[in-house]
C-alpha cells in the first residue's frame, strides 16, 4: 500500500519545532495530525478560551479533510487532548455540534499537562474514505 504525505496551504503550518504532515493517506484510511486552535492566517492561538480554540480546531480539521477530498462525515475515531478537564463539558458540546446527530465517531479524551503553543485543546482524527473517494 502506498502512503501519501499531505500538507495543505489553507491549514495552519506546522510550528518550526515540529516535523509532521497535516495528514497521511494509507489506502482508504486518512490519519490526520492533531490540530490546535491556531488561526491559519496568523499562526497564533485564537482568543476566547477553550471553546473558541475547540471551534478553531474543528475548522482546521475540516479544512484538512476538505483538501484531502473528504469530510467530518467520514471520521471513524477522534482523540481529544485537554489541559483542563474542567473544560470537558464545554468542549464536548462544541465538538458534538460539528457532527450529525447520532453519527458521532468513536472517541478517546485524554487529560494532558500541556500542549504545544500553550493550547488548551488538540484533536486528531482517523478517517475512512468513501468508496467513491478512492
Amino acid at each position: 500500500m502506498d502512503l501519501a504525505f499531505l500538507n495543505f496551504a489553507d491549514a495552519p503550518p506546522p510550528p518550526p519545532t515540529a516535523a509532521y504532515s497535516h495528514a497521511v493517506r494509507a489506502g482508504e484510511w486518512l490519519f490526520v495530525t492533531g490540530q490546535l486552535g491556531v488561526d491559519p492566517r496568523t499562526g497564533a492561538l485564537v482568543s476566547g478560551g477553550t471553546v473558541a480554540q475547540c471551534r478553531q480546531v474543528m475548522q482546521n480539521l475540516a479544512t484538512v479533510l476538505r483538501e484531502a477530498g473528504t469530510s467530518l462525515d467520514r471520521v471513524v475515531m477522534t482523540r481529544i487532548y485537554l489541559t483542563n478537564f474542567g473544560d470537558y463539558a464545554a468542549v464536548n458540546a462544541e465538538y458534538a455540534r460539528h457532527f450529525a446527530p447520532g453519527k458521532l465517531p468513536a472517541r478517546t479524551t485524554v487529560g494532558v499537562t500541556a500542549l504545544a503553543l500553550g493550547g488548551a485543546v488538540e484533536i486528531d482524527l482517523i478517517v475512512r474514505f468513501a468508496r467513491t473517494d478512492l
